[in-house]
């Protein structure tokens, strides 16, 4: 793989790091999620539906998203200003991948959670 001559980074070349490098927050999967299940929603909206999110984190996480074409930002000129979200074509084609993903972490939910304890449990009686 071909580094990045500046900073010694291959993260910007390489498709698995650079992509999934923006779903490693807590909140970029659950936006895209609840974006879909509206297919429209306003700031506002979204932020009532994930109650446990700031407006800053809501707002960066938008920028984020719309930034990698998964989202796109509708303002329309009206006072006050109305701004829509909705999946862009590529977003829409994450949702499966998303839904997959989600469905494995509940059905193995249980065991992840036994394993990470029974490993805590031995670590702490080093």
């Amino acid at each position: 793989m071909i580094r990045k001559e500046s900073t010694n980074s291959i993260v910007e070349i390489c498709p698995i790091r650079n992509v999934v490098s923006r779903f490693g927050d807590k909140w970029s999967l659950l936006v895209l999620l609840t974006i879909d299940g509206e297919k429209i929603v306003r700031f506002n909206e979204l932020g009532r539906m994930i109650p446990d999110i700031s407006t800053r984190v809501l707002s960066r996480t938008l920028k984020s998203l719309e930034a990698d074409g998964l989202i796109d930002r509708r303002v329309y000129a009206e006072v006050p200003p109305k701004v829509e979200y909705s999946l862009t074509e590529t977003g829409k084609s994450l949702i499966p991948i998303i839904m997959e993903l989600t469905e494995w972490a509940q059905k193995n939910m249980n065991r992840v959670l036994t394993h990470r304890s029974e490993y805590e449990s031995a670590q702490a009686a080093l």
